[in-house]
């Protein structure tokens, strides 16, 4: 077949990225001069050279490792009961396809239901989501039980519990309600009451059991006008479950100081509970019994005072301290509080953190963080955690500016044609991704000029209509074109081919992307587009997933990786000149 010509020269000038992770994963920033998008041209020559994965995963064929053991699924003989789950919810959850747990699931379940804290750092598409949904609302669901026949007894009002889950984006949190709300009673209606706060979306009316908000929709209500200066204090005495989702993104960037802030507001009030309840304030449990501890609280919370990470950093033998010495200053005392008595106070919350990539080499990294904070938490890890999945299959080509958009046409093409990577998928479905909002844009014109229809997705669409196309996508299937806004958290079914454009600039967005395919026990096909700018990069890469290794070993962890071969380049010639006669 021979296209028409279509020349499109969208040069495509590099502006600032948008920030990235700050993780030992960083990769080397590209050269300017070698993009791989900075031409696109096409000439005249021949041709030729249910809306989530977890719904439908029981129904498709899964891959097994080179020892003959599922990917995904957990035993035969594991079953939602067996993990201690309710029959409610577990015949709530086989209504939906969920008939068997995954092996993340399986691992973090039953120590989620247990009461501890716990760190989920397992790869994308593992089930995360549900592994964290199903324990909380099996645990709301008995405590909403129990709140009955206790007053039913005593004939006195319990304080409403609830569940909060922190996610980075509005997306984000809107799928996590969408995937609670697909769990329901009997009767077809949701089996707990989950609402989002972002966005538009204001306070709901009626209290839910869960809400779903990102960290700064949920300062900006606990720091609302409120007359009576009560409603901050009850919202953090009434969470009892507290969940990260993304937690690598939380607690980096310009996330982490809302979300320490928020961790010390509720540990706050558990030292509060703690040393009311030592003290015979049983009734202490209501906010309102108690109007001194309610203005410590106030106070502690409040908006003026400045909490940053670096407390933790530099005082990390502080925790077991009891006694403040008379040299500290009050303001000081204040801040510290809540940690004197962290190791020794009454437990009355429960933190939960989930991630797809959670570097733990850094006292800076998200992983170094928690192991500070939380040092008595449960980790578990997935098997492929920072790895390659075995379910995933990875196509390398290197292009010039000359073939790039010939490449890029044929990946896409091969997509929508292959039977093997539509099979049981009902309709094709491939991501492109790009570095940039321009790369975006030109590499939809490109496609649309090959006669190829796509959706587009990036930062400067709007959210109705990044909404919108992402529905259509889930949908319709077709050809998504998008930057790494869409690479974390989006759960897309059936996502069977994977482009790169334009080479991922950091490792964290690799795994990202990478992960949008091989879903939910599937198989998945990788593209990687690369110039010569970027072989020494890939070769990096390749090589990590031929030994097995985590993806971040191929990378310095003191320097940038285009130094690292500046200095083994420097090496050579050093060698070459003593070698000459």
């Amino acid at each position: 077949m021979i296209l028409q010509r279509s020349v499109a020269v969208l040069s495509l000038c590099r502006l600032s990225s948008p920030p990235k992770l700050l993780t030992p994963f960083k990769l080397p920033s590209q050269s300017s001069s070698s993009s791989l998008l900075v031409t696109f041209s096409r000439l005249d020559r021949p041709r030729g050279s249910r809306i989530r994965a977890f719904a439908t995963a029981a129904a498709t064929a899964t891959v097994s490792d080179r020892n003959g053991g599922d990917t995904f699924f957990a035993d035969d003989t594991i079953s939602w009961a067996s993990l201690g789950v309710s029959d409610r919810l577990s015949r709530a959850l086989c209504n939906i396809g969920l008939d068997r747990p995954s092996l993340v699931q399986a691992s973090c379940i039953p120590i989620m239901l247990s009461g501890s804290d716990v760190v989920v750092a397992a790869e994308t598409g593992s089930g995360k989501t549900h592994g964290y949904l199903v324990p909380l609302m099996d645990k709301m669901c008995r405590a909403s039980d129990n709140d009955v026949d206790t007053s039913a007894d005593q004939g006195t009002i319990q304080p409403h519990q609830l569940s909060l889950v922190l996610c980075p984006n509005v997306m984000l949190c809107e799928q996590v309600v969408r995937m609670a709300n697909y769990i329901c009673k009997d009767s077809g209606e949701p089996l707990l009451s989950v609402a989002a706060v972002c966005g538009r979306q204001g306070w709901p009316v009626n209290e839910p059991d869960i809400v779903v908000s990102t960290p700064a929709a949920l300062l900006n209500f606990l720091y609302a006008i409120d007359p009576e200066r009560r409603r901050r204090v009850n919202f953090i005495r009434g969470v009892k479950y507290v969940v990260f989702d993304e937690a690598d993104m939380l607690l980096c960037g310009s996330f982490q100081n809302q979300v320490i802030r928020l961790i010390n507001m509720f540990r706050f009030d558990e030292k509060l509970l703690s040393r009311g309840k030592s003290s015979g304030v049983e009734k202490l449990v209501d906010s309102n019994s108690d109007s001194s501890m309610q203005s410590e609280l106030e106070d502690y919370t409040d908006p003026q005072s400045n909490f940053i990470p670096e407390e933790y950093e530099d005082s990390e033998g502080d925790d077991d301290v009891e006694e403040v010495t008379g040299e500290t200053k009050a303001v000081d005392v204040k801040k510290r509080d809540w940690r004197r008595v962290r190791k020794i106070y009454e437990r009355s919350k429960q933190y939960i953190f989930v991630a797809a990539t959670l570097p733990t080499n850094g006292k800076r990294t998200a992983g170094g963080v928690l192991k500070r904070m939380f040092p008595d938490a449960s980790w578990v890890n997935g098997n492929y955690l920072h790895r390659h999945n075995p379910r995933l299959e990875q196509k390398w080509i290197e292009v010039t500016v000359d073939t790039q958009v010939d490449v890029l046409i044929d990946a896409v093409n091969q997509g929508r044609n292959s039977k093997k990577l539509n099979s049981g998928a009902g309709v094709s479905r491939t991501m492109v991704f790009a570095n940039t909002v321009e790369a975006v844009e030109a590499v939809a014109k490109v496609l649309l000029g090959a006669g190829i229809e796509c959706f587009r997705y990036h930062s400067d669409s709007s959210l109705e209509e990044r909404t919108k196309n992402i529905v259509d996508f889930q949908q319709k299937g077709g050809v998504f074109v998008c930057t790494d806004a869409a690479a974390r958290g989006l759960d897309v079914p059936c996502v069977s081919h994977v482009i790169q454009a334009e080479f991922a600039t950091s490792a964290v967005d690799f795994l990202h992307r990478v992960g949008r395919t091989a879903r939910a026990g599937q198989a998945g096909l990788v593209t990687s587009l690369y110039t010569e700018s970027n072989r020494d990069l890939v070769a990096a890469v390749r090589q990590a997933g031929k030994l097995d290794q985590p993806v971040e070993k191929a990378f310095s962890r003191k320097r940038g990786f285009r130094n690292k071969l500046k200095k083994r380049g420097k090496l050579l010639t050093v060698r070459t000149v003593k070698s000459r006669p």
